[in-house]
């Protein structure tokens, strides 16, 4: 019967389960990297995740409201944009700067679209690059986790150069995708790292934003999301596999000036968008090949930006760019209908 076929925006979930179950269930993995980011940065990290989550929610009712749509606040898709937003902020940027790329996330990035599932643009990342257009010097402003300085001073440029000499030193004062953009200026890749430097990107204790300084807590949420089949394995395994294979062969033609393939596994945000933001079900493909190719596109932007290009960390702007051709995506790999084969 016609009547029993229920049409309906993206996110298209089979099986038991729904919008609102699928985001309670990011949120549970994310608690994994926000526990890191409250033990290495302390109140900023509260205070920043706080503000992002009740702005996120203050402007998507805001938004219902002038639209004269019943709010959509119990999706809790508000909650999950966010979270991945505070998380992907410098600790100590201030909480107005916050405020304003939460309102920009999901004013501009979700809701002109028509709310969740009409979105092409992850609302988060659309929150991020509007907030590093604006306010450049604000969002590349680090600081020292607080495990390694009670006073989370700010690390600058010139405590990057000092790490040539002083490795340790270098470590509390220094994030590890500026290392490595500094190593390919300078030929310092030889000197720059080391084992213990790698062991701190793994365990979270160095600079950078909220929730890419910690791969075991970004692993563990992952393998949470997994394990829950919230997600796949497609689209983080093809960022994390194209990113590798890519900073390998940078590391095989010159490894004095390129870094170990592993540290560009480890640092900045690679594992937090492989497994929490390129996965986004609305924003991403639909059909396996496609999310093949996406998370490919991905890993390779990536490190393209990270190894090529002039700015130190590329997940933003890769996802933001596959995004962008993830219609072109699903219209090359069309899934099939039941019952038969898609039209040409």
């Amino acid at each position: 019967m016609l009547s029993d076929i229920k049409v309906s925006c993206s996110p298209h979930i089979s099986g038991p389960l729904s919008t609102r179950r699928v985001m309670v269930d990011v949120i549970v993995a994310l608690l994994f990297p926000m526990a890191a980011a409250g033990y290495y940065f302390r109140i900023h990290a509260v205070i920043l995740i706080g503000t992002c989550v009740v702005s996120c929610a203050a402007a998507e009712w805001l938004c219902c409201a002038i639209r004269r749509k019943p709010s959509t606040l119990d999706d809790f898709s508000a909650v999950v944009t966010g979270i991945l937003l505070a998380l992907s902020l410098p600790p100590r940027i201030p909480a107005w700067a916050a405020v304003v790329g939460s309102v920009f996330a999901i004013a501009i990035g979700k809701m002109v679209f028509g709310g969740l599932g009409a979105n092409v643009f992850n609302p988060a990342m659309v929150g991020r690059a509007f907030l590093t257009a604006s306010f450049g010097m604000l969002m590349t402003t680090w600081t020292t986790p607080a495990t390694l300085d009670p006073n989370m001073s700010r690390i600058d440029r010139g405590n990057i150069i000092a790490a040539r000499e002083h490795v340790i030193r270098g470590r509390t004062q220094a994030t590890p995708l500026a290392w490595s953009k500094m190593a390919i200026k300078r030929r310092l890749g030889g000197e720059t790292y080391d084992d213990q430097f790698f062991a701190a990107t793994v365990t979270g204790e160095v600079g950078g934003c909220l929730g890419e300084t910690s791969a075991i807590a970004l692993l563990m949420g992952g393998a949470y999301l997994l394990i829950r089949r919230t997600i796949g394995f497609h689209i983080p395994l093809a960022v994390l596999l194209s990113a590798f294979v890519f900073a390998g062969a940078a590391y095989l033609k010159d490894s004095w000036t390129y870094v170990h393939p592993f540290f560009h596994l480890t640092s900045g945000g690679l594992l937090l968008g492989a497994f929490f933001i390129a996965t986004d079900p609305v924003t991403a493909p639909l059909t396996r090949r496609g999310m093949w190719i996406f998370g490919l596109g991905v890993g390779t932007l990536t490190m393209l930006i990270r190894i090529v290009g002039e700015y130190p960390e590329g997940v933003m702007y890769a996802v933001l760019l596959m995004n962008a051709v993830t219609p072109l995506i699903d219209r090359l790999f069309r899934s099939v209908p039941v019952g038969g084969k898609p039209n040409v």
